[in-house]
């Protein structure tokens, strides 16, 4: 298939992915409407004036032109005419019982929970990747890092940070990176067990964040430290170089040098160099196979006085346990409640590094959901996202703010409380502004998301220049 084509069909299966997402939410508010015989004048995806509408048996369906959401316009349930764009001519509709404002209210939620729920009941079946590393043992210490200036070596196996014990390096909240990223506080608390050491050491670590520009997010915690590698990759091949004519690709794993085996990418660069200008025999794997290629570093031309070069870089992998899992379809829902919990906590944390630029809005998830497609298996990892993206529209609808689920629902159980509802135009200011506020927290994580792709900083590496022979 053409990339071209299949660039095309993956965004499609993206915007379709989304929409469908938006769609049960609202069909659950516009099925239950109906059940209560409720007034329904509109059911429109997405916001803005309608770029393809239909009118049939007294409902507007409609497509807006702003991706961001849905809604279904109930008149009874509260004033939203200035937000949805309705009709704002004065009518005398009949009006409902809370209940049935709390009923329809709540079906959006529902619906998603309940899709949440099917998806999860099919990975379940099917399975997802695990994608997790499992091990604890620190690979790499950036020299001049934060970890190695608190005495974190190599070979250190993680047992604790910040006090919870450590399950792995990356994949979950219990593992390593996570519990850096998502620490608080200004210094960061690891218990390690150390080889020679009788009991295991308490280190107190500093942490930096990634330099980004004014209009990116802003950089997670790193402590500068890597995973025991499983394997050495070769990539980023100099043009004209000896790695280039021995004919080297990207991806190819390092099995051996000279009959020396090489798991650790520094151990193979100081090789390469303490072997100065003398033919390297190398043994590789390329798509499963084992293959052999010889190539002599050179003194590149520009820039001089380097010292015989070969012209590739290596990379220290992981071992990642990408194995098909099938968790229950409770687990999953409980996983991503307890992810989601995590992610608000550390968002209004005053001591945590995690704020609300790093959320995503509709360009970032579009983004997420194509980069997931893209992957081996990546069906299977959409499957489990639509898990993650519905457990969490129904649990941030039924918050109780206004132009929210959760808020008519607080404004119904007012009503019943007080035995009258709340004014009708104090009501649509609130929501009005509520809903600029939710519109513009939206924009302003959309241009973080867009921002973020144009690159982080850092400074391009010098090009080497390799003799013509």
């Amino acid at each position: 298939m053409p990339h071209f084509l299949q660039v095309i069909l993956l965004i499609l299966a993206v915007v379709m992915c989304f929409n469908i997402i938006i769609f049960v939410h609202e069909l659950g508010h516009f099925l239950a409407g109906r059940w209560r015989g409720l007034q329904i004048d509109r059911f429109q995806i997405w916001f803005g004036k309608p770029i393809w509408k239909k009118e049939i048996n007294g409902v507007q369906y409609g497509l807006g032109w702003i991706p961001a959401g849905g809604f279904v316009a109930l008149p009874q349930m509260a004033p939203m005419e200035a937000i949805e764009g309705g009709n704002t001519e004065e009518r005398q509709l009949p009006s409902i019982s809370p209940l049935d404002k709390i009923i329809v209210a709540f079906a959006g939620p529902l619906f998603s929970m309940l899709l949440a729920l099917l998806a999860a009941v099919v990975v379940w079946g099917v399975g997802k990747p695990k994608d997790f590393i499992p091990t604890t043992y620190v690979g790499e210490v950036v020299a001049n890092g934060p970890a190695a200036k608190a005495g974190i070596l190599k070979n250190d196996k993680i047992l604790k940070i910040n006090g919870k014990t450590v399950t792995g390096f990356a994949g979950s909240l219990d593992c390593i990176t996570e519990s850096i990223i998502l620490s608080e506080g200004e210094k960061i608390e690891f218990v390690i067990e150390r080889a020679g050491s009788a009991a295991p050491i308490t280190l107190i670590s500093d942490f930096k964040t990634e330099e980004t520009k004014w209009f990116q997010r802003k950089g997670l915690r790193q402590v500068g430290i890597g995973p025991k590698a499983d394997r050495v990759e070769i990539h980023s091949i100099s043009k004209g170089s000896p790695a280039e004519k021995a004919g080297f690709k990207d991806g190819d794993v390092l099995v051996s040098m000279n009959g020396q085996k090489f798991v650790d990418s520094a151990l193979a660069v100081a090789f390469i160099k303490e072997t100065g200008a003398k033919p390297i025999e190398f043994e590789m794997t390329r798509d499963g196979k084992l293959m052999k290629l010889t190539a002599t570093p050179v003194e590149p031309i520009s820039p001089t006085g380097l010292g015989p070069k070969i012209g590739l870089s290596f990379s220290s992998v992981p071992f990642i346990n990408e194995a098909i899992v099938h968790p229950g379809p409770i687990e999953q829902v409980a996983d991503t409640v307890r992810m989601m919990w995590t992610t608000i906590t550390k968002v209004i944390s005053p001591s945590s590094s995690i704020n609300v630029s790093h959320l995503s809005g509709p360009v970032g998830i579009a983004k997420l959901q194509y980069q997931l497609l893209q992957t081996e298996d990546g069906w299977r990892r959409l499957l489990s996202f639509m898990v993650l993206f519905n457990v969490n529209l129904a649990i941030l609808n039924m918050l109780p703010f206004p132009v929210l689920d959760g808020g008519h629902i607080t404004l119904a159980l007012l009503e019943k409380i007080t035995g009258r509802p709340v004014k009708a135009k104090p009501l649509e200011i609130i929501q009005t502004a509520c809903a600029l506020a939710l519109i513009s927290l939206m924009l302003f994580v959309t241009s973080k998301d867009i921002g973020d792709g144009f690159g982080r900083g850092g400074d391009k590496a010098q090009e080497i220049v390799f003799p013509a022979n």
